[in-house]
């Protein structure tokens, strides 16, 4: 809705405002990534394994 009311805006900071961090932030990290990286080879591994062994 717009504001049409004539009160003053309140005065910006000079501090600049956060961003919000996001997943691509947390995937950025680098014990999640291993951690990732871990499971998908185990997934990998069972994947070939039950593919190619008998």
């Amino acid at each position: 809705m717009l504001d049409t009311s004539r009160e003053p805006l309140p005065a910006a900071t000079d501090a600049p405002a956060e961003e919000p961090r996001g997943c691509l932030f947390a995937l950025s990290q680098p014990p999640l990534m291993i951690f990732l990286g871990v499971i998908g080879c185990l997934l990998l591994m069972a994947a070939v394994h039950d593919l190619y062994v008998l």
